[in-house]
């Protein structure tokens, strides 16, 4: 009973184990593949099959699973690397590379760390490329450098199933004194550009104004000219208007004598005169005034007609005239000529005498000295 207790004991055993065999063989002969991966699947240690998404069956202890590989395009940051440059400055620069598994069996067979592969890759790769550079053509430089070290890396790796899509330089530290330096370089072109451009703002508002001045001296230049011409041509109209007048007058030397005396006191007042002289004629000519105003001499001297534009009566051309009664008009005249000496003797020094010598220079009363007198 012993022996018969002891085999059912061994049977109930060995059916567990069967069931539990033929359980863990049904678990291990269906796999699910999930997206964005492949499964590598060996038989008897050798490469069988690579798995897509999706559920698939396995031969239980016969196929076994190689590796899961991600399908997905990854990112993969390497650690700052010391590199040199061609004019012996030591940066430390960061790359950033992308890649994606397009062969899954030859990245599992044909090589064993990609990922340290295209590390070290990289790094010697990012070495020679910048050795080649100096400092200021590594720090613009990056589209270059990029272009280059993805081309070494996707020519290296793509005989293992591995394609480089994309390298990034994220950094690239110069030492501190080179910072420095630099900092203080683009300090000095900042402040050499502000310069640059202060010095042609203030050109250019020199030029500005030269212009504006420029414009402006023309246009009153031309304004004082106009106004010269129009000043001359009016005096010119009013000169010829009265010499006109004076002509068709008729007007005698009594007339231009009582003239002649009015104008001395203006020359005697003006501001610019320190010496005045007395004309010998002075004499004559209140002679001359005196002998016209008051009659003496009529009868020995011919009347002279005056015409005024076809007046015949001479009483109603001067009816509107109200002149200065004779006596009043010298008094006055010789009031201002007594004056202007008295004037001229305070202004001259101690001692000098006038120099009547010159007086004999001046032009006599009765003398003509110009084509216009003579016709008058």
């Amino acid at each position: 009973m012993n022996a018969a207790a002891i085999g059912g004991t061994v049977l109930t055993v060995v059916l567990v184990v069967f069931v539990l065999l033929i359980v863990v063989a049904l678990i291990r002969s269906v796999l699910q593949v999930h997206q964005g991966y492949t499964v590598i699947v060996e038989r008897l240690g050798k490469y069988h099959k690579t798995l897509t998404p999706g559920l698939h069956f396995l031969v239980p202890f016969i196929d076994s699973v190689r590796q899961r590989i991600d399908m997905r395009e990854q990112v993969v940051p390497f650690p700052p690397q010391p590199v040199i440059t061609s004019d012996n400055i030591v940066v430390n620069i960061d790359t950033v590379i992308y890649y994606q598994v397009t062969q899954p069996e030859a990245a599992t067979y044909e090589i064993a760390d990609p990922m340290s592969a295209i590390e070290q890759l990289a790094v010697t790769t990012l070495r020679n490329i910048i050795g080649a550079m100096d400092m200021e053509q590594a720090l613009t430089g990056r589209d270059q450098i990029n272009g280059q070290l993805r081309g070494v890396l996707d020519e290296a790796t793509g005989r293992w199933g591995i394609r480089v899509s994309r390298v990034e330089l994220k950094a690239i530290d110069p030492p501190a004194t080179v910072q420095s330096a630099m900092e203080q370089q683009m300090k000095a072109e900042r402040d050499r550009r502000a310069a640059i451009l202060t010095a042609e703002g203030v050109k250019q508002s020199a030029i500005l104004t030269a212009e504006g001045e420029k414009q402006s001296a023309i246009l009153r230049a031309e304004g004082q000219a106009q106004s010269t011409i129009l000043k001359a041509q009016g005096e010119s109209r009013a000169i010829l208007q009265v010499f006109d007048a004076v002509h068709r007058g008729n007007a005698d030397p009594k007339l231009l004598s009582y003239e002649y005396i009015k104008t001395l006191p203006l020359i005697a007042n003006s501001a610019s005169s320190k010496l005045w002289i007395v004309p010998t004629e002075l004499t004559a000519a209140l002679d001359a005034v005196t002998k016209g105003f008051s009659g003496a001499g009529a009868e020995s001297e011919e009347s002279v007609a005056v015409d005024f534009d076809g007046q015949a009566n001479i009483s109603d051309a001067l009816a509107a005239t109200n002149l200065e009664d004779v006596d009043e008009a010298l008094a006055s005249a010789r009031g201002e000529v007594s004056k202007a000496s008295s004037e001229v003797e305070d202004s001259t020094l101690p001692g000098k005498k006038l120099d009547h010598a010159s007086e004999t220079d001046l032009p006599q009363m009765g003398e003509a000295t110009d084509p216009e007198q003579d016709k008058l």
